[in-house]
């Protein structure tokens, strides 16, 4: 039986996580993400799909991340009717992540029309809230562990160690094993167990995020430093931060700070409503010891009891004018939408303040500029100056890097052979080509960076 493995995102970008598997007449998706970044890519958002999703008999999510999870309110709403297997925590997250995403493209649109600097005429979202209702009802929660029947075969889903309910998909199709790592994480997470290994496999996708760097030390003193300096300015800090996991390890550097006296004693604030329901979220894993989560946690790591949580539209708009030196974490993590975008065009001009960047920043988002010296942004529909300080912090990214990722591909127990294929997937074209590269020269693998549309077979 032909069997044959499709690649319709995260080819070339770190965004738009979507691969297509088809066993004769069968056809699994894994992951369903969004493209994001530059406008050339958020436009493939709205082309069409090479099938039809009433033909799709499952999905498979790896993780709840946008880049991973959003367009299943597209796929949904035009057709596709089958399960949409995750990890239980999966299925929690990627509800709220899905429901914030429709309502912030609602009301970017909403805004636009208002202000009037949107091409479009009217302006509309991708998706609206009804659409996200939709995708939430075919999520099925999937147990670590269990294999689980899809169209053609079964999967596996193993801890990834990335965020929250994050996995490792292991699918059995025509007798053939393809693995796929989704995003990866590091072995000392703050908060997780460390990823899995690597499950023996025919053919394997991995991401590649990190595949041309290796990460820095614990940067959470540095974090203290950009804070202290901040604050005896008179400025406040902005961190943007996606809402899922990074929030958490933000607020968990901050709570071991101050509880070393190694920062003043500021407010800290939490700005986004999905990173309010996400932290209950994690606040209850740790509580009830999920699989995926360290057991040598404290019972509140976050420091919930110090932190200002920030919920009503009136409470995220006086954050853009603080009447005292605070910290002000906010979505999106690359300041690509959502509140943090007023707040940058308030905070962005005054030299007291300072910008922490603690995550990838993919090319077009404002993110990457800000990291890479702009002294101008364009937001809410006009350029605003830069004049404040920008600090990157990417040691507390919870990605795996070059060399963590070449460990856990090489590191099968029980392997008898080498993956007859490796595709390197989900980078900027250098990290891909840099990692394909070690690939080929360290472990001696077939690896290859697949071009956006590209068909192989697996058979």
């Amino acid at each position: 039986m032909t069997s044959r493995l499709q690649f319709l995102g995260a080819c070339g970008t770190v965004t738009g996580s979507r691969f297509l598997l088809e066993s004769g007449s069968d056809k699994v998706l894994v992951d369903c993400g969004l493209f994001q970044g530059q406008r050339v890519l958020r436009r493939r958002n709205w082309d069409s799909l090479p099938f039809d999703p009433s033909d799709l008999g499952g999905v498979v999510l790896t993780h709840a991340h946008l880049d991973h999870s959003g367009y299943l309110p597209v796929l949904t709403r035009d057709g596709f009717h089958g399960p949409v297997l995750a990890s239980p925590a999966t299925c929690d997250l990627a509800a709220l992540v899905l429901r914030d995403s429709a309502h912030l493209q609602e009301e970017d649109a909403k805004y636009a029309a208002e202000r009037g600097f949107s091409k479009h005429e009217p302006p509309r979202p991708l998706y609206g809230e009804q659409d996200a209702e939709g995708a939430i009802l075919q999520l099925v929660p999937t147990l670590f562990g269990a294999r689980t029947p899809v169209p053609g075969g079964d999967v596996v889903l193993q801890p990834a160690g990335h965020i929250l309910g994050s996995a490792i998909a292991e699918l059995r199709l025509a007798g053939r094993t393809v693995v796929f790592s989704g995003d990866l994480g590091r072995a000392q997470h703050p908060l997780l167990r460390p990823p899995t290994p690597r499950p023996a496999a025919d053919v394997v996708v991995v991401e590649s995020t990190y595949g041309a760097r290796r990460h820095p030390a614990d940067e959470t003193d540095r974090l203290g430093e950009v804070v202290s300096r901040t604050v005896r300015r008179g400025g406040s800090v902005l961190i943007p931060a996606f809402a899922v996991d990074r929030t958490e390890i933000v607020l968990q550097a901050l709570q071991r700070l101050l509880s070393a006296g190694a920062i003043p004693l500021v407010p800290v604030f939490v700005d986004s409503p999905m990173a309010l329901a996400a932290l209950q979220l994690y606040r209850r894993a740790v509580e009830g010891s999920d699989p995926d989560v360290r057991t040598d946690l404290l019972a509140d790591p976050f420091g919930l009891d110090r932190v200002h949580l920030a919920a009503s539209v009136d409470e995220s708009i006086a954050l853009n004018f603080p009447r005292q030196p605070c910290v002000i974490i906010s979505a999106s993590g690359m300041a690509s939408g959502g509140r943090v975008v007023h707040h940058l065009a308030h905070l962005a001009a005054d030299r007291r303040n300072t910008v922490v960047l603690v995550g990838f920043q993919a090319p077009g988002t404002r993110g990457f500029d800000l990291a890479h010296g702009a002294s101008q942004l364009k937001a809410l529909g006009r350029y605003l100056p830069v004049r404040c300080e920008v600090a990157v912090l990417e040691g507390m990214s919870v990605h795996a890097d070059a060399d963590d990722l070449v460990r856990w591909l090489a590191g099968a127990p029980g392997e008898v052979a080498p993956p007859a294929a490796c595709y390197v997937v989900h980078g900027e074209e250098e990290s891909s080509a840099v990692l394909a590269d070690r690939l080929q020269h360290e472990l001696g693998w077939l690896a290859v960076v697949p071009h956006q549309g590209e068909i192989v077979r697996l058979d």
